[in-house]
């Protein structure tokens, strides 16, 4: 381990994440000690190709041994290395990888990536393979940036409970009590996946029209939302389900055949409402109201989405934007943070968070 990142003091994280959208691989530097965040560094993102996508959608749900498993985690490798080997005067790299199947009460959680392999290249240590030991302790292996949106809220100078609500290819939702000091302290977090959030749209309007993501909720937005399907969709017994909670990326099949007859706007719009819907059931299990919603992720860039959350919910619903944080680079810069935690030796994640029976500290270091 660098001594740099061994003593208390501050020091440069760079975070990468590769998230269940598949559009590409987002990196970040955070300055921390593990507990504040101190500043924030540069960032960059690089796409993945037609071809890289599709080799990851094909791996999408298989498990070690899988037929496209090797191939799809080339991919991963050599974009994240392309991509990191490009920062300067960093201490260590947070890696996540690339998720393919995750189902922590059943065959565990599995991200594709090799943080022994990455560390060799870029001549850094990397702290990988985050969600094993959680899930290990019996807890979900997500969501993991609550103790990063816990830091968030303190260094925005929140005073009352606010919500971070994550809408990437899944939804999740953190609500944090900044008023309390450390994010495994009782009443801190809580943290859950509230439903579907863009992965369905995405696999849409793929499927139907051949483009990889519906820009600007543009489609949604000529569509209305159909209420039967929308009411059979909540009948799902993961919403009545007391959190921590967490999903996979295709957690509700039923949806596409719920839309299957729909035409292709009025199917886009659906989706959306089952995803706003969703955030909105999940809001009922809240200790308290947050003071507002703070959206990240790119599901804060759907007009159709954001309107729709702004309707449903009682309380100011705004991108991460505009309380200075970056919402394209937020889970990038959650992996930086908890890689000097992990370093560290502090927990990641809590019961409040993952339903882990006791504070963990996921993670694995590799060192060049």
């Amino acid at each position: 381990m660098s001594n740099a990142v061994g003593k208390k003091g501050p020091v440069r994280a760079l975070g990468a994440m590769s998230g269940t959208s598949l559009d590409g691989v987002d990196a970040a530097v955070v300055v921390t000690d593990g507990h504040e965040i101190l500043g924030f560094g540069e960032s960059e993102y690089r796409a993945y190709s037609g071809d890289e996508r599709a080799a990851l959608r094909a791996a999408l749900g298989q498990w070690p041994g899988g037929p496209d498993v090797d191939a799809a985690e080339a991919v991963v490798m050599q974009a994240h290395q392309a991509l990191l080997s490009g920062f300067r005067d960093v201490a260590l790299v947070g890696f996540h990888g690339q998720t393919l199947a995750h189902e922590p009460r059943g065959r565990g959680t599995f991200q594709i990536g090799n943080g022994d392999a990455l560390a060799q290249a870029l001549g850094l240590p990397v702290v990988w393979d985050f969600r094993s030991s959680d899930v290990e302790m019996g807890g979900e292996g997500a969501p993991l940036a609550p103790f990063y949106h816990h830091a968030c809220a303190r260094w925005m100078g929140a005073t009352a409970p606010v919500a971070f609500l994550n809408m990437g290819g899944v939804g999740n939702l953190t609500w944090v009590d900044p008023r309390i000091a450390r994010p495994e302290d009782e009443g801190a977090l809580l943290a859950f996946d509230t439903g579907p959030a863009n992965a369905p749209v995405n696999d849409l309007v793929f499927a139907r029209r051949g483009l990889e993501y519906d820009k600007d909720g543009a489609l949604a937005m000529q569509g209305t939302v159909e209420t039967g399907a929308l009411e059979l969709f909540l009948d799902d017994p993961y919403f009545s389900r007391i959190p921590p909670k967490s999903l996979d990326r295709n957690a509700f099949p039923e949806m596409m055949s719920l839309v299957g007859e729909l035409a292709d706007a009025d199917a886009a719009a659906t989706l959306m409402g089952m995803a706003a819907a969703s955030v909105l059931r999940g809001m009922e299990h809240c200790p308290e109201p947050p003071e507002r919603v703070l959206v990240t992720g790119g599901g804060r860039m759907n007009p159709v989405l954001m309107e729709m959350l702004s309707v449903a919910l009682d309380c100011p619903v705004q991108p991460v934007e505009a309380v200075g944080l970056d919402g394209d680079m937020l889970e990038a810069q959650a992996f930086a943070y908890l890689a000097v935690r992990v370093a560290r030796g502090l927990p990641t994640s809590c019961p409040s968070t993952t339903g882990v029976k006791i504070c963990v500290g996921g993670g694995q270091v590799s060192t060049p």
